[in-house]
C-alpha cells in the first residue's frame, strides 16, 4: 500500500495517532525504529536545527523539500510535512505542493498566517483573509498528482479573532478541498472537544511542550474525533537538553566520565543509522 494511502486510512480511523516530529533522517530513524506509525517533518524543528534560528518564517521550500527527501530516503513511514503558509500565495502553494510530493510527503500542512509566520504558539500572530486561504486550499488539491495525499488546513485565527472564527474558517477550508483541519492552540478541554464536534473531517491537534494547548491524553483526543497528534518538537527539545547536560559536564570536568550514562552507545548510533544495511550494500558491490 501507498504511504499516502497508508496515512489517509489511518486519518479516517479517528484514533489520535500519536506522530512525533522530525527535522532530520536520523531521528526520523528512531520514531520508524520504535514503532510509530507516521513522522511529523516540522518546520519549526527544521529552524531551529538547520539554522539554529527560531520559528519566524525563516526557511525556504527548498530548505524543507531537502529535509523531507531525507527523510523517505532514510524510512518507509508516511510523512506528514509542515509547508508553512504555503511560501507565498496560491500561485507558491502550487509549486510548494508539487515540490514537496515528489520529495515524498503523504501529508502537505499549509496555514492562514500572514507571511512570515510565526510559530503557532508565540504571540503576535496574525491571518490573512479566509477568501485568500481558500485559494491557497484549492490549489493544493489542484496541484497534487496522487489523490490520496492529504492537504491538511492549519488555522491559527483562534488567537487572533477567538475560536467561533477559527472554526468557521476550518469549514470553509474544507468546502474547498481540505481532507484535515487543523486548528492550532485551542486553550483548553472544551475548546478541544468542541473543535472534534463541529467539524466533520479528522481533526490535528498539537502538543507542545510547555505550550498554550493541554495534553488530555490520546483516548480523549480519539474520543473527540480527531485523527493525529502531534508531537512535533518533543524528539528535538530531549536532544537539547541532553546536549547541553553532556557538554557542560564536558566544559567543566574536561572528559565524559561523569555523563557517560548519558550518551547511546557507539552500537546504538550505528545501529540507528542502519550502517549494517550499508556493509552489506559495500560486500555486495567489492570487486575484489
Amino acid at each position: 500500500m501507498k504511504n499516502t494511502t497508508r496515512l489517509k486510512a489511518l486519518a479516517a480511523e479517528r484514533r489520535a495517532i500519536s506522530v512525533p516530529g522530525a527535522a532530520n533522517g536520523m531521528f526520523a530513524r528512531v520514531i520508524e525504529d520504535l514503532g510509530f506509525d507516521a513522522v511529523y517533518a516540522t518546520g519549526a524543528g527544521i529552524a531551529n536545527m538547520s539554522l539554529g534560528a527560531p520559528d519566524v518564517g525563516l526557511t525556504t521550500v527548498t530548505e524543507v523539500a531537502k529535509a523531507v527527501s531525507d527523510m523517505a530516503d532514510a524510512v518507509d513511514l508516511p510523512i506528514i510535512v509542515d509547508a508553512d503558509t504555503g511560501f507565498g500565495n496560491a500561485v507558491n502553494t502550487v509549486r510548494t505542493v508539487r515540490l514537496l510530493e515528489r520529495a515524498g510527503a503523504s501529508a502537505i500542512q499549509i496555514e492562514d498566517q500572514v507571511f512570515p509566520k510565526k510559530c503557532g504558539h508565540f504571540s503576535g500572530k496574525a491571518v490573512i483573509a479566509r477568501s485568500e486561504m481558500v485559494q491557497k486550499v484549492r490549489a493544493a488539491v489542484d496541484s497534487r498528482l496522487d489523490d490520496d495525499l492529504m492537504i491538511i488546513a492549519r488555522t491559527d485565527a483562534r488567537a487572533v479573532e477567538g475560536l467561533d472564527a477559527a472554526i468557521d474558517r476550518a469549514h470553509a477550508y474544507i468546502e474547498a478541498g481540505a481532507d484535515m483541519t487543523f486548528v492550532e492552540a485551542p486553550q483548553d478541554f472544551d475548546e478541544l472537544a468542541r473543535i472534534g464536534r463541529d467539524l466533520p473531517v479528522p481533526q490535528v491537534a498539537n502538543i507542545v511542550f510547555g505550550g498554550r494547548t493541554p495534553d488530555p491524553g490520546r483516548a480523549v483526543l480519539a474520543e473527540n474525533g480527531f485523527g493525529f497528534v502531534l508531537y512535533a518538537n518533543a524528539a528535538l527539545q530531549a536532544a537539547l537538553r541532553a546536549s547541553r547536560e553532556v557538554l557542560g559536564a564536558l566544559k567543566v570536568d574536561g572528559s565524559l566520565d561523569r555523563v557517560g550514562d548519558r550518551l547511546a552507545s557507539f552500537e546504538e548510533r550505528q545501529t540507528t543509522v542502519n550502517k549494517a544495511t550499508w556493509d552489506a550494500l559495500e560486500e555486495r558491490y567489492n570487486d575484489n
